[in-house]
């Protein structure tokens, strides 16, 4: 099996409604997302099926609105998104991720903590996986 294309930002924000849904139609999809910038129908439904060949979604055509649903978990999704990120911006090093993230990103206290016990339980589970 191919790897699919990388979603594009208004693809993750279809691919968001559809993680939330299950399943949905361009319409509720269209809805969904109406209220964050003046998308037209026609613009989701064409997105909807550029995603459909790019391998993002999988489509049932069995009703006569298509329902669509995310091939891949948001998960996985992510995991592919950042470890190309991690590849072409800072050449592989996790180190220079983490610590761009902390200098750019305010980082509330709870969060810290949460990172710290990652870094003990990989430290735990002998530094890489």
């Amino acid at each position: 099996m191919t790897t699919p294309a990388q979603p594009t930002p208004a693809e993750l924000e279809i691919l968001e409604v559809l993680w939330d849904r299950g399943t949905a139609t361009v319409r509720e999809v269209h809805d969904s997302i109406g209220g964050n910038r003046s998308t037209t129908y026609t613009t989701v439904l064409k997105l909807m099926q550029i995603m459909h060949e790019k391998g993002l979604v999988e489509r049932d055509a069995a009703a006569k609105a298509h329902v669509y649903r995310p091939k891949f978990s948001q998960r996985h999704t992510q995991t592919k998104l950042v470890g190309s990120l991690l590849e072409r911006a800072f050449r592989g090093s996790a180190l220079s991720l983490v610590q761009h993230v902390l200098e750019t990103k305010p980082t509330t206290k709870e969060e810290l903590d949460a990172i710290r016990r990652m870094i003990d339980a990989a430290e735990a589970k002998g530094g890489n996986r």
